[in-house]
């Protein structure tokens, strides 16, 4: 695929948020998933591998199974995001002996076997998104003692969230690399010490916002005693004016007469039931009324007896 093309710097074979992000790739899927989605932590697009098996879901490159990459550039550059699961890819490169050889890269086994066409070694991921460089041509010599010639085939598969894969020719720094190649992290602007607070202007149109409430009594502290001291001895104290008299329009609301005829029977249940509600409020709430009351009634309950006394006593008198 690339073999006949020209290659320095980068090469990207996947990139998450182009339009068509797996044009040279193909996939198999079996009880799981993969769907682009958009990442909370990055606030942008990221291809999504997902499934219960982490050798039955996986996308390969190229989608043609008879092609080859042909990338001579040694270094393999992913940018994944660890979703703290089972992980692994695998990369097939073509060595000076024209032989093929296969790294497979897992975060599930402990130690590294090097064997005669596959070598697989454990990785470590840090939890997050995490930018994985890998040296082929120096994984190549170490492991088989031959040089590196080119990729040309990998395989990526569950369970991750994939930005970007490309190769590049070295390591280049931050600084040299190109904006679509970094991974923007978003960054949350704190407020400096220095920074004035907003002063916001009120239209005319806008209600202004409502006053605090105030404290209706005010403890007098000893300055204010001092002063009315003072001011009691030179005889200028204020005078606090009176409160306005209420004004004598009263708004009285207006009784609705009844619709309905009421018989002789609703009369007497009326009186009754007030009655009994002008008796509950006189005992419950006017005590000194009961009490008057009480010895108006008594008053008259000892005339009412000199009188019967005075009418009793004559006749016997007569009698005598």
């Amino acid at each position: 695929m690339f073999r006949s093309a020209y290659q320095s710097g980068f090469i990207s074979v996947l990139y998450s948020c182009g339009s068509a992000p797996l044009e040279l790739w193909d996939m198999h899927v079996k009880n799981g998933y993969i769907r682009r989605i958009i990442d909370d932590e990055v606030k942008s697009l990221a291809l999504e591998l997902a499934g219960t098996n982490v050798a039955t879901t996986y996308i390969y490159c190229p989608a043609d199974p008879k092609k080859v990459l042909g990338i001579s550039l040694p270094f393999l550059i992913m940018i994944i995001k660890n979703m703290k699961r089972y992980f692994t890819f695998e990369i097939t490169i073509l060595d000076d002996k024209n032989m093929h050889r296969r790294f497979r890269v897992s975060n599930f086994q402990s130690t590294t076997r090097v064997r005669p066409f596959c070598t697989t070694m454990p990785i470590g991921l840090s939890g997050g998104w995490n930018q994985i460089q890998f040296n082929l041509a120096d994984f190549t010599r170490r492991a088989y003692g031959t040089n590196y010639v080119e990729s040309t085939r990998m395989q990526i598969h569950a369970n991750c969230r994939i930005r970007r894969i490309y190769f590049a020719s070295r390591l280049y720094s931050d600084e040299e690399l190109p904006a679509e190649y970094k991974l923007f992290l978003p960054i949350h602007r704190r407020k400096c010490v220095r920074e004035k607070p907003e002063i916001r202007k009120v239209s005319k149109h806008e209600e202004p916002p409502p006053a605090e409430p105030t404290a209706l009594y005010k403890t007098p502290s000893i300055l204010d005693q001092k002063v009315e001291e003072e001011e009691e001895e030179s005889g200028e104290a204020e005078v606090q004016p009176e409160a306005p008299a209420p004004s004598e329009d009263v708004h009285v609301p207006e009784i609705e007469e009844p619709t309905e005829e009421i018989g002789e029977e609703d009369y007497q249940d009326a009186e009754e039931h007030e009655y009994e509600i002008d008796e509950r409020h006189i005992y419950e709430d006017d005590e000194a009324v009961i009490e008057a009351e009480a010895a108006i009634t008594m008053g008259e309950d000892q005339e009412d007896d000199e009188e019967n006394d005075d009418v009793d006593e004559a006749p016997l008198e007569e009698e005598g």
